[in-house]
């Protein structure tokens, strides 16, 4: 399992604009061949600060999601809202197994 974490922080007046985005992205994502999760997760601390958890079956299915219309549009969509660059970080899953 093939699992990225991305850790985005958004300027403040865009919190709920990102929040819609993130979810129309979300939506389209759990349908993608190979998803097992999309989440998306909201700081309780401080809520300009948000987890992408995306989980898919293998590499090349993670690497599909980045050319999907989609996430194209969701990243076009946010780029402007970031309070700093958004990061990702590749995770190999070992829990639960296939």
């Amino acid at each position: 399992m093939e699992v990225t974490i991305v850790h985005v922080e958004v300027k403040p007046e865009k919190i709920n604009d990102f929040i819609e985005a993130s979810r129309l992205n979300h939506e389209a994502s759990i349908s993608e061949e190979g998803n097992f999760r999309f989440d998306v997760l909201q700081s309780q601390e401080s809520p300009v600060k948000f987890v992408l958890y995306e989980a898919y079956k293998t590499t090349e299915d993670a690497a599909k999601h980045k050319d999907t219309p989609h996430y194209l549009a969701w990243r076009k969509t946010v780029a402007d809202w970031m309070a700093t660059p958004r990061q990702g970080v590749a995770y190999t899953g070992l829990y639960p197994d296939e």
